[in-house]
């Protein structure tokens, strides 16, 4: 299917897509070279796991830095291309939860270093 069928059908879910995606980006830009660092640098308390809490912190600092009146809603001034629907700090982590239970394979209600370095689901 083509981009442009994909528009025509659903813009709204592509503009969507899109974004998140953006805002994804700085944590796959990241330094990181092993999947054990993904887990050393998201493992907050240093338990060997990735809680719900400590995902959803380490990869909502995309939408802390783009919230710059520091208001928890990115406005569409605020998003990439200075459009789209306002996002509230807790849709975003809505959504980082729905990544969360996906990535969450033993439905243990945390990530392992396995779990981490599977592609997303």
């Amino acid at each position: 299917m083509h981009a442009r069928m994909l528009v025509r059908r659903n813009p709204a879910r592509l503009r969507a897509g899109f974004f998140f995606a953006c805002l994804m980006a700085p944590a796959a830009f990241a330094q990181v070279v092993a999947t054990s660092e993904y887990l050393a640098r998201m493992d907050a308390d240093g338990d060997g796991r990735v809680s719900l809490v400590e995902y959803q912190d380490w990869l909502s600092y995309a939408f802390d830095a783009m919230d710059a009146d520091h208001d928890g809603t990115l406005a569409p001034a605020e998003q990439p291309g200075g459009r789209g629907k306002p996002l509230t700090r807790e849709a975003h982590r809505a959504r980082l939860a729905d990544a969360f239970r996906r990535q969450d394979k033993n439905h243990d209600g945390t990530l392992s270093a396995a779990e981490l370095a599977a592609p997303p689901r």
